[in-house]
């Protein structure tokens, strides 16, 4: 398991528009380090998460920090291998986007989970994603008070692990009350035929206990749906978003 923080100097940010050109830049450095694409995307890829740190204005996000982190020890070999940024970049010509991380310095997050039975406070560093079975297609859920939580999170980190996860999961109560609406919306590709996807995901302060085991889990490999392509990425909530 590892957690590595990817951070820009001081001042510096990066613009992107569409998330996964984020998700392409890490993709092309552990590839370069070793790691089959397989690893990383399709149906046999291990877990892992990231999350982007910054600003958002209307049309544009600027990112001056990456978390990435996996709780896969093959996968964390080559994430280990990350002993510099020089390939932490991409390029799209149809979009005409481009994001450049090679300057940055890179470091190891310390292991904060709690010994045994534990609880932790802590925040979405990137929107969750839960499907909304209610409804036919492909749809997310955009309120709190709509999603049976712990169950969605556990059954999804379930089979990730290939093992029973049991944690409890609530949303912060007072959060939810004060902040009636939960979404906010990410814009994820271009495509050639200049289209954009997007997806709807929610946020909130959460509280997880359970075992030191399955806390850990979460932890590395994110909650929800679309881990890998930078969702359900977790923080400590004490430590706030910050650099």
């Amino acid at each position: 398991m590892l957690r590595l923080k990817i951070q820009l100097p001081q001042g510096n940010s990066q613009p992107y528009t569409h998330y996964d050109l984020l998700h392409d830049a890490l993709i092309n450095a552990l590839v370069a380090e070793g790691a089959s694409p397989e690893m990383l995307i399709g149906e046999s890829a291990r877990p892992w998460t990231f999350a982007a740190l910054g600003r958002a204005e209307k049309t544009m996000r600027y990112a001056h920090t990456l978390i990435v982190s996996t709780p896969d020890a093959k996968l964390a070999s080559y994430l280990a291998g990350l002993v510099n940024a020089d390939n932490i970049k991409k390029v799209r010509g149809h979009s005409q986007e481009s994001i450049d991380f090679s300057k940055a310095l890179i470091t190891t997050v310390i292991d904060p989970i709690p010994p045994m039975q534990g609880i932790m406070n802590v925040l979405l560093l990137s929107p969750l994603l839960i499907r909304d079975r209610s409804k036919k297609g492909k749809h997310w859920h955009t309120n709190f008070n709509d999603i049976d939580l712990a169950n969605a999170v556990n059954h999804r980190l379930s089979r990730l692990a290939k093992r029973d996860i049991n944690l409890m999961v609530q949303a912060e109560p007072l959060y939810l009350r004060a902040n009636p609406n939960h979404t906010t919306c990410i814009t994820v590709k271009k495509f050639a035929n200049g289209k954009h996807s997007f997806v709807l995901g929610v946020q909130a302060p959460l509280v997880l206990a359970g075992s030191e085991e399955d806390l850990r889990f979460a932890w590395y490999a994110g909650i929800g749906e679309k881990n890998r392509n930078g969702f359900g990425c977790l923080g400590l909530l004490e430590q706030g978003v910050g650099r």
